[in-house]
């Protein structure tokens, strides 16, 4: 491939240009990439259909293999190259691919078909090692932030429909007495170029760092990717999340033939079920996740399911380990027991809480990685999860090797994502938070956000917001898609609880300089920090939580931000905001008592909002002014 020149991607759509995911399929911009990505899921595992002789740790390591080899080269010519072009190339091999698979599935000599078969399990695992930076450094050339979590979403449920589908038709073909491997070869050569055929109608995705020299050593490009990665602690620690993610599905995925036959007493047809269930499960999951977020990358879903996975998984233990002994069922037997419904319910349940738990972070790695070494950041990825799911396989097999019974695995693993998610939440306290957010706008009010569009996707900003309650900052904090830091009354900072959450924030505690004029100085100057650093600042320039409801004058701490960051050669945008509907609720004060003393004063799911103002210009900004502007936006 050699580099050249290319269209633009047409600019995606207005931010609310269409009503959910779904409506992603009308657009050129997304349908052919889904549908190519789409057939390149599909047979998977047909082609990985092998003799049983042949089966297991063999087929898993030559599939695993050259993500270890070539995920960093991979990442680079990703990086380098226009991306259309890319999946292009991938495509073509792909047919290759097909056709040694066809010659191997069509061959009567088994000396020749066991080498054909062994060397299609590599080729289609050096397929996806060449074919997953490119199709998730795609996406956020393709899509918008509001765009990004329900795109990922659509890809992670199309991977896991085709290769539910791939399963069920190849094995129904395969079955077919005399033509079976005939049909599987055709239907595989003919989903190859289907797949091409689709790949030519994606829109060009410019290269993102076309003078990139490849390094062509593996081991001191992933070294070098992954301290790229470590440049950015939230997207490293992402990734080590998202690894977690494939070593803890790993473990059920490959149990699962074992489970069906020893613990459930099923045939082949109760393992298929299982993955069918299973499968539906992930799809489901990370379709909700646009729904469940707003159309933003929401990873205050992250929390919710790595919960959803142990708890599930820990009954999954309790509800398969007590299943009395019997032979082996078919379909029909298996699914009239009630007790088996169950152990689908927990099976369906911890992977839609898995699909929850991965789709927001894989967007989070799009969003917050640079773009012009997106693609080998994600490579660097691929090459952590599949050493996961080689630790996984390990561990697994020294547990059961141990006397652990299958469900004392999936226990043990269920507790482990308990403790491994919590590690992991308060190295990054941004998930936690977000979570924390996005229960306290869903399950303690109705939070409706208006304007959040004025809030800009990237850059440094100053948010100016009305101050009615003690959760205001993490309903600000469920309004955007950034992290934001709040410079906050040091009273609040030091409460015993909300403090703590806000301490985990990094907010900024400010005490009057009359009080305390090192806490003052301390303040402003972490506030210039956050700005040079290009993140949102959040303040609240009544100074204090109003006592009557009404919004009290502003004091003139912004303007010393400003002038702040003038000095730092700063032009910093000023967005307005008003939080509405808020006073009188249990966070808030009212004017016969405090905060916090009656829970259910205005009822349950009290309707509150936040309305977003456009940005204005530094220059513009005075406090009477900014204070209309807020105020005319508490009244709307």
């Amino acid at each position: 491939m050699r580099a050249e020149t290319v269209v633009q991607l047409p600019p995606p759509p207005p931010p609310h240009g269409h009503p959910n995911q779904f409506a992603l399929l009308k657009q050129r911009r997304f349908a052919p990439f889904f549908w190519t990505q789409f057939s390149g899921a599909a047979y998977q595992l047909s082609v990985s259909w092998l003799p049983p002789a042949l089966a297991g740790l063999v087929i898993g390591a030559l599939f695993i293999l050259p993500f270890l080899l070539f995920s960093a080269t991979s990442g680079q010519l990703t990086d380098k190259y226009e991306k259309t072009r890319v999946i292009r190339f991938v495509k073509n091999l792909e047919i290759v691919i097909m056709g040694v698979a066809a010659a191997g599935f069509l061959s009567s000599d088994v000396n020749l078909q066991v080498p054909l078969l062994l060397a299609c399990t590599f080729l289609m695992g050096l397929h996806s090692t060449l074919f997953g930076p490119v199709k998730f450094a795609y996406l956020p050339q393709a899509l918008n932030e509001r765009e990004l979590t329900g795109g990922n979403g659509m890809v992670e449920m199309g991977t896991f429909v085709a290769i539910l589908l791939g399963n069920i038709v190849g094995g129904l073909m395969v079955a077919v007495p005399g033509v079976g491997p005939l049909y599987v070869a055709l239907s595989c050569v003919l989903l190859a170029v289907a797949g091409r055929v689709v790949a030519q109608f994606i829109p060009s995705a410019p290269a993102t760092d076309p003078d990139l020299k490849i390094n062509w050593n593996p081991v001191t490009e992933t070294w070098h990717n992954l301290r790229l990665a470590y440049g950015n602690i939230v997207v490293f620690r992402s990734m080590l999340g998202i690894s977690w993610m494939w070593f803890f599905g790993a473990v059920f995925l490959s149990q699962f033939p074992s489970f069906a036959k020893e613990v459930m007493h099923g045939n082949e047809q109760v393992a298929s079920l299982l993955l069918v269930v299973f499968s539906i499960g992930i799809a489901t999951g990370s379709l909700l996740c646009e729904v469940l977020s707003r159309r933003h990358v929401e990873i205050g879903l992250v929390p919710l399911g790595a919960i959803g996975m142990s708890v599930f998984a820990i009954d999954l233990y309790f509800a398969s380990r007590g299943l009395p002994s019997s032979p082996i069922m078919g379909l029909a037997s298996f699914v009239a027991q009630p007790a088996h419904w169950r152990v689908m319910a927990d099976l369906t349940l911890l992977s839609l809480f898995a699909g929850l738990y991965s789709v927001p972070m894989y967007a989070l790695i799009q969003l917050r990685s640079q773009p012009t070494h997106r693609a080998r950041i994600i490579a660097s990825n691929n090459i952590l999860n599949a050493l996961f799911m080689i630790v996984s396989a390990i561990l697994a097999g020294a547990l059961l090797k141990a006397d652990f019974s299958i469900p004392q695995v999936f226990l043990f693993v269920g507790l482990a994502n308990a403790v491994v998610a919590f590690y992991i939440f308060m190295l990054v306290p941004e998930y936690l938070l977000r979570f924390i957010a996005l229960i306290a706008s869903r399950c303690i009010y109705r939070f409706k956000v208006q304007g959040d569009d004025n809030i800009p996707a990237q850059g440094a900003a100053v948010l100016t917001c009305n101050h009615v309650s003690f959760i205001d900052p993490l309903l600000l904090m469920a309004a955007s898609p950034r992290p934001i830091y709040f410079v906050m009354d040091h009273r609040i900072f030091r409460m015993p609880v909300l403090g703590w959450l806000f301490r985990l924030a990094r907010a900024i505690p400010i005490a009057p300089r009359d009080q305390d004029p090192a806490t003052y100085e301390a303040a402003f100057e972490a506030a210039a920090r956050v700005l040079r650093n290009g993140d949102l600042l959040a303040i609240f320039p009544e100074g204090g939580i109003t006592r009557d409801g009404e919004l009290q004058p502003f004091k003139g701490g912004i303007m010393k931000i400003l002038e702040n960051a003038e000095r730092d050669g700063l032009n910093v945008p000023v967005v307005p905001m008003a939080l509405t509907n808020l006073w009188g609720s249990f966070f808030s004060r009212i004017e016969q008592g405090g905060a916090m003393v009656r829970p259910f004063r205005r009822g349950l799911l009290s309707r509150v909002g936040l309305n977003a103002g456009p940005a204005m210009a530094a220059a513009q900004v005075q406090p009477d002014t900014l204070r209309a502007r807020v105020l005319a936006l508490q009244k709307t």
